[in-house]
């Protein structure tokens, strides 16, 4: 590979890890917009007391914003190994930022009605079943870049590319199985989710480019 050839695929990366840094910050950010200052006044309860009452809303935000760095951490990832960008996948990465920017509405949703018996169903449903479409696109992905080591450097193991092919084997099932937990209970299904969080956030890389080294 020639210098100049290098060089432009590492400026194609570079601008669709640059713009999709941006769009993630941003809904990462705007998350806390649905924690709103509390107006004693208006109620006539004290500030402490409608502080605690928000609780379902800091709850979601906690989960949403771990959610989002998990992501964005599988995100930074990827480009670890991805050296190329075509159409097909700028076009899936694209479907996945507007996935995660929806992640603010499932957010809001799920903090207003989860305390709500008529709506609290739904509402979990719509916050799990966004990641699960997260995750397919994760998956696809990956795939994409990775099918005949299409997108990525000509230094990457093939055994590290179907090991990372494992690992996101399992997102969509996982997340499948906190969609189902929704209609048992919806916290059954958030504390699913939530060491989904806690579980991808210490798999990385590292931990992947070993258990290949061992296979």
């Amino acid at each position: 590979m020639s210098e100049m050839q290098a060089a432009t695929e590492a400026k194609e990366t570079g601008r669709t890890e640059a713009f999709s840094d941006g769009v993630f910050a941003i809904a990462i950010t705007l998350l806390i917009l649905e924690i709103r200052v509390p107006h004693p006044g208006e109620t006539g309860e004290s500030l402490a007391t409608l502080l605690l009452q928000q609780w379902p809303s800091y709850l979601a935000y906690v989960l949403s914003f771990l959610v989002i760095g998990v992501m964005w951490v599988n995100h930074h990832n990827l480009f670890r190994y991805i050296r190329r960008v075509d159409n097909l996948f700028l076009f899936l990465n694209s479907l996945l930022l507007m996935v995660i920017t929806f992640v603010n509405f499932s957010t809001t949703l799920l903090a207003d009605y989860l305390l709500d018996p008529a709506g609290q169903q739904v509402a979990g449903l719509v916050y799990a079943g966004t990641g699960i479409v997260v995750a397919i696109l994760f998956n696809l992905m990956w795939r994409h870049a990775a099918l005949g080591n299409r997108l990525l450097a000509s230094s990457v193991d093939t055994r590290l590319t179907q090991a990372i092919s494992d690992q996101y084997r399992y997102g969509p099932l996982l997340y499948g199985v906190a969609f189902g937990l929704v209609f048992l209970s919806v916290w059954l299904s958030l504390a699913l989710q939530f060491g989904l969080a806690i579980f991808f956030s210490f798999t990385d890389s590292t931990r992947i480019r070993a258990k290949a080294s061992a296979s």
